[in-house]
């Protein structure tokens, strides 16, 4: 009421959040996505999220906006970018403040609801037509995801209770988008000292059976916070 005394002579343009979600599922990097059920773009596909109510602080509204869209609950996000091109949306000026995040791909019901009519995971190689800027958004995003891929532990938050070296490399070059030594990577994740060896082996494929390993600490591990 205080705020609304005011009689402010300059516009005041709409904030949205938009969410991009990553996972690593069949050794492929995905993105979800939501088809959308109302005008503009009805029927195209675009990232969960939508209008800031003026109760809320971003991340509130980040996090409403993606559970009420996916069914996603709980999401440690990380703030992205701000995009406010004049004319990103058709429907007034809007300004929206990305956030992305790598979850595990197991564990999470995903459920379209809200003004999404469907929800699904999408290779990132290989999406189809995004409503406004969001191809935008995801560029930003999968670049900022390999750069912290680089420095980061958080590709350990994907694994299962037991896995070998190769199968947490190939997270890290997925997300990360490249080629990794295999001596260079064991070396680097081995020297945070998260990982112990069970005493287990696992055969993978025509090649001796190889290690399987744990996390030691949990609250150790990057997440996106």
């Amino acid at each position: 009421t205080k705020v609304m005394a005011f009689n402010d002579k300059y516009p005041h343009p709409a904030v949205t959040t938009d969410i991009v979600i990553f996972t690593v599922l069949g050794n492929v990097l995905k993105i979800l996505l939501i088809r959308r059920r109302n005008e503009p773009f009805k029927g195209k596909w675009a990232l969960p999220g939508g209008f800031l109510e003026m109760e809320e602080d971003l991340e509130t509204c980040a996090r409403r906006e993606l559970e009420e869209e996916t069914g996603l609950r709980n999401t440690y996000l990380e703030q992205l970018y701000t995009y406010g091109a004049v004319n990103r949306d058709p429907r007034e000026r809007v300004i929206s403040v990305a956030y992305y995040a790598l979850i595990r791909p197991h564990g999470h019901h995903i459920k379209a609801g809200d003004d999404a009519a469907q929800a699904e995971w999408f290779d990132v190689d290989g999406l189809p037509m995004l409503a406004f800027d969001h191809a935008e958004i995801i560029e930003k995003a999968l670049i900022r995801l390999a750069a912290k891929m680089d420095y980061s532990t958080i590709g350990l938050q994907l694994m299962g209770k037991e896995f070998t070296l190769g199968g947490l490399m190939r997270v890290y070059e997925l997300a990360g988008r490249k080629r990794l030594d295999k001596r260079n990577f064991r070396k680097w994740i081995l020297s945070h000292d998260l990982i112990e060896e069970t005493g287990q082996k696992l055969a993978e494929g025509p090649y001796r059976p190889a290690m399987l390993y744990r996390v030691k600490d949990k609250s150790r591990i990057d997440f996106f916070r």
